[in-house]
């Protein structure tokens, strides 16, 4: 569902979207592997078409990128293939290009099930050899790719995740509403994205109690998303928590509420251990709330300078940047109008015209 999309499935929305409507002049063939929103179908010259069995684990995979799209492509006779979330056939000779976000699943293997992680690291290696071109969210990923896969750097095009202008600065006034209804009125940090241990949500936690622990006035850790990977960990961080009556897990947020809960916010706190690009720190420059990331990966290229730069396993660390931005209005504003500039760089537009010309070349 369009409203409920996260990451990849963003990047392919927004882009596809604007890609095709600039483009009357092409025809796109969107396949889908289960029955799809008609909000997907973005203009006339978008042609939907379900093609099963829907892939929902690793065989489902294999057998619809192996069998039913070589099917597809061969009825259909494309110019190119692209595949947004980085999954390519190798049983077609139509030119290829996927998205391959990252690389954390060849890093950090433990971060997903057995099945799915045996099924990337023995596949995605021969998508990467086999694109025609490959697009990547990050100058981190373009080269993570080159070193992991020997790809060379002119068959790799960074094409940025851009942010949505729905996120925004509110006045005092609503901001007043949003933590009222949210915290009782008190001031708190917030994380928005997926529950996954990549996103280190243990120390985020055990920093926000050290934070409370030398900061007398009363605030809340706001956590939004699904907690479907909620892990061992993550509760035993909780559970030693002093301060865990003031940890708030909002669950999925949807979208209409989910800038007022970010452009409330004191700051956001994005300390994952490893990401691809991480638009929710651009989501939060955009809505003009300071941000605490890490110092690896592609964080620091995202923030620039517009970010405090943490290392994500130093819990005190964490803390004392959180202390740091609570005690410094000249601080918070100083990061707030870094960020506004920062945001500047990543629009769904240029994303898309990086896209496209990505395209072309294949």
């Amino acid at each position: 569902m369009e409203g409920r999309l996260e990451g990849l499935g963003r990047f392919a929305f927004e882009t596809l979207r604007l890609i095709t409507q600039a483009h009357p002049e092409h025809e796109f063939i969107f396949l889908f592997d289960r029955p799809y929103s008609q909000s997907f179908v973005f203009s006339e010259n978008v042609v939907p078409v379900v093609i099963g069995p829907p892939s929902r684990h690793p065989l489902l995979w294999y057998l619809w990128f192996e069998h039913s799209v070589p099917k597809a492509l061969k009825h259909y006779r494309p110019d190119v293939f692209l595949s947004p979330d980085g999954f390519l056939s190798l049983n077609t000779s139509v030119k290829s290009v996927p998205v391959i976000h990252d690389l954390n699943f060849v890093h950090n293997p433990g971060d997903l099930a057995w099945s799915h992680a045996r099924f990337y690291n023995h596949f995605f290696p021969k998508y990467a050899k086999k694109a025609a071109r490959i697009a990547t969210v990050s100058e981190f990923s373009k080269a993570d790719i080159e070193r992991t896969y020997g790809i060379p750097p002119d068959r790799i095009d960074v094409v940025y995740n851009g942010v949505s202008d729905r996120f925004r600065a509110i006045s005092d006034e609503e901001k007043a509403v949003v933590r009222q209804s949210w915290t009782q009125g008190h001031p708190y940090f917030v994380f928005v994205g997926a529950i996954h241990p990549r996103k280190n949500i243990a120390n985020m936690l055990l920093a926000y109690d050290r934070f409370r622990q030398q900061v007398s006035e009363e605030h809340r850790m706001v956590v939004v998303g699904n907690r479907k990977w909620w892990t061992s960990e993550m509760q035993q961080a909780l559970d030693n928590m002093r301060f865990k009556n003031e940890v708030i897990f909002t669950g999925r947020v949807e979208e209409g509420l989910l800038n007022g809960l970010v452009a409330s916010a004191l700051t956001q706190i994005y300390v994952s251990t490893f990401e691809g690009f991480g638009i929710p720190i651009v989501e939060a420059f955009q809505a003009q709330v300071p941000v605490i990331t890490s110092n690896v990966t592609s964080m620091p290229e995202v923030a620039g300078d517009a970010a405090l730069l943490v290392n994500p396993h130093d819990v005190d660390g964490i803390a004392a940047s959180m202390i740091r931005i609570h005690g410094s209005g000249e601080l918070r504003n100083d990061l707030i109008m870094k960020g506004l500039n920062q945001s500047g760089l990543f629009t769904w537009q240029r994303s898309a015209q990086l896209l496209y010309d990505c395209l072309m070349k294949a």
